[in-house]
């Protein structure tokens, strides 16, 4: 009797340990749900992952302000209020979605096909006539660099090359950083993929390789773009084309 329990529990153990070699022998496939966010999935796949300094959102400061409020009895009383300033200094991080090309509302006495860059605002406006717009966020000149006037567009480049002007060198030597004579156009270059010269200046409109700095007073006067925001511009202006800076 106890020789036929044993071998009862050992044809179950070796059946058992069967069943489960065959129902563990392939297993079932991960599958990621699709409403995960992009940045996550790429890295499961080792694609496209950004250096943590890239993932940090532009954040914009309060600062607290003190006024002093005078009652009409002649007392007075100290009021604080926050107040909401833009970051100065731009972060590698995704573009805020309101500079992305749109077409908007725009009334404006000047023809269709004008450029009207607000510089305060960061934006550019191609204008396409009743009451519309097709608007662009841009990067403009830094404190000491600003600039405003009309002007047309002389000239247009693809991939154009880069050849800073002797100020722009002197002012860099002075700060411990060297320029190139030169640069050819191509993804390194900090022209971009597109420029349009600006009458007779050294203004230009053009790409920028650094996109997170749309949105900001960056640069040395030039009116900067996204790579694919200035080519799809470059698309639709012309030479002779009149663009107002205010």
């Amino acid at each position: 009797m106890l020789i036929r329990t044993l071998l009862a529990a050992t044809l179950l153990c070796t059946s058992t340990a069967a069943y489960a070699d065959e129902r563990y022998m392939t297993r079932p496939p991960i599958i990621v749900s699709p409403d995960l966010t992009a940045p996550w999935v790429m890295q499961l796949t080792g694609e496209g992952v950004q250096p943590a300094v890239n993932q940090r959102r532009i954040i914009q400061r309060q600062k607290v302000q003190q006024r002093r409020v005078i009652r009409r009895d002649g007392t007075a009383r100290i009021e604080q209020a926050s107040v909401t300033t833009r970051a100065q200094n731009p972060v590698r991080s995704k573009l805020d979605p309101m500079y992305l090309p749109q077409v908007v509302s725009y009334e404006s006495e000047h023809k269709a096909g004008t450029i009207i860059i607000d510089t305060n605002n960061r934006f550019l406006y191609l204008v396409m006539g009743d009451g519309k717009a097709r608007r662009y966020g841009v990067g403009v000149g830094k404190p000491g660099f600003e600039w405003a006037g009309a002007h047309k567009i002389t000239r247009k480049a693809e991939w154009p090359t880069w050849t800073p002007p002797r100020e722009m060198v002197a002012r860099e030597a002075a700060k411990g950083h060297y320029l190139p004579a030169s640069m050819e156009g191509g993804p390194e270059n900090p022209l971009g993929s597109r420029a349009m010269y600006l009458g007779s200046t050294l203004y230009r409109i053009h790409g920028t390789n650094a996109p997170w700095t749309i949105g900001y007073a960056v640069s040395s006067g030039c009116i900067r773009m996204r790579n694919e925001d200035v080519v799809d511009l470059y698309e639709r202006v012309n030479v002779g084309t009149k663009v107002i800076v205010i």
